[in-house]
């Protein structure tokens, strides 16, 4: 099977959670058509979550956010069971977790999945790495062996050393991390972040979110990360699942969502976002009119594109489709006159490029006085586009445009 054909690591199929006596009553009205308000007038129950449907690729942090009461914590805690679902499915590997036993769905708990509160949740009377062992503890796992694992867990978010200390000499933003390396010590497949970071100061905050861009790029875990922070979701979410009254309105990428909202009600929420810490080098390039290749052009042929082209500089790639260098048409212009052949004596090799994911943000100081278009490189070393001021500036207008229509 292809990556692309691969099955996502979680799948959330029309999963509804109702609170009260009568929810089979609820979930009738639900499937007819009824509103939350409705429901709750006529039968006393409150709609949780409403027909959620989502996946999770492998390695991929999607983030769940709405305002309070939106039911993104409710769904988190459905995923693995905390929380019991009255109808819906819940995939982890293809495996059905809502008709899992009692045991069945421990051993996938203490198997497969971490779970880290925004209250940190960590035993006062426990030392750090006693509380970074209680998962594997519960698992059974031999007192050196968790000491052990619960010492890599700590290292990997930065707390060598406070392995003896008590929570009451943490601050805050460590006993996260105390937190975080308890789910990490289990080496679970996926981590179920409720609104792990909203209780630290805003400074902490932002290390912790850094902490964790960090981590995932060395750990690849499946992460499921609830925040009712727009800031945070975007900094930290390859995609965004936006949740209002229980249900989910829209699911996408920050710029899909920051640029197609699909109602009026995500627009609001999203309406004074900086769109330059959102959109990338990749949504605002465009295409090279024109590219060499060094072992089949010389001066005069760059410069007849260059010519033809418009253009002042021309980038230059080898044999692999790499870019490699640049030539101006000045140089080129001087090469032709001492009667030069090859590229590579007029070729500057010495240039500024950028990752597709580069924030927009990021490119204005780096284009300020920038003598030639900014090319825009994959991690093949290819030439995906460039971005000019034009171009960036037009799109920044675009989105702007769209944001306030």
């Amino acid at each position: 099977m292809s990556e692309r054909e691969k099955e996502p690591k979680i799948r959330v199929n029309q999963l509804t959670k109702i609170f009260g006596s009568h929810s089979q009553e609820a979930l009738k009205m639900l499937h007819d058509g009824a509103s939350k308000d409705e429901i709750l007038e006529k039968t006393g129950c409150g709609v949780g979550v409403s027909q959620a449907s989502f996946t999770v690729d492998e390695g991929e942090i999607v983030v769940v956010m709405g305002l309070s009461g939106s039911g993104k914590s409710t769904l988190v805690r459905c995923i693995n069971r905390l929380i019991e679902p009255t109808a819906g499915e819940i995939f982890i590997d293809d495996q059905d977790i809502t008709s899992l036993s009692s045991d069945e769905l421990r051993h996938v708990r203490l198997s497969k999945l971490g779970m880290v509160f925004q209250n940190f949740a960590l035993f006062p009377h426990r030392t750090v790495c006693q509380n970074a062992e209680y998962g594997l503890e519960i698992r059974g796992m031999a007192p050196a062996a968790r000491r052990e694992k619960a010492m890599i867990a700590l290292e990997q978010v930065g707390l060598s050393g406070w392995e003896d200390y008590y929570p009451a000499n943490l601050s805050g933003g460590m006993q996260q991390r105390v937190g975080l390396a308890r789910a990490l010590a289990l080496d679970p497949d996926i981590l179920l972040m409720d609104e792990a970071f909203s209780a630290l100061d805003p400074l902490i905050r932002s290390d912790m979110q850094d902490e964790l861009i960090s981590l995932q790029s060395r750990m690849r875990k499946t992460i499921v990360f609830i925040s009712h922070d727009l800031d945070e979701a975007l900094k930290l979410g390859d995609r965004l699942v936006l949740m209002k009254d229980g249900a989910i309105v829209q699911i996408g990428t920050a710029e899909e969502i920051l640029t197609n909202p699909a109602n009026d009600y995500v627009a609001r929420f999203v309406e004074n976002v900086d769109l330059t810490k959102v959109l990338t080098a990749e949504s605002v390039m465009v295409k090279p009119k024109a590219t060499v290749l060094l072992s089949a052009h010389g001066p005069k042929s760059a410069l007849r594109f260059m010519q033809k082209q418009q253009l002042s500089q021309i980038f230059v790639h080898d044999k692999d489709q790499k870019v490699i260098g640049l030539v101006s048409a000045d140089a080129a212009s001087e090469g032709v006159q001492r009667h030069e052949t090859e590229l590579h004596h007029i070729m500057q090799t010495d240039f500024v490029s950028v990752a597709p994911d580069t924030p927009a943000a990021d490119l204005i100081p780096i284009m300020a006085n920038l003598p030639y278009p900014l090319p825009v490189v994959g991690s093949d070393g290819k030439l995906k586009g460039v971005v000019i001021r034009g171009s960036l500036l037009a799109a920044l207008a675009e989105r702007g445009r769209n944001n306030n229509a």
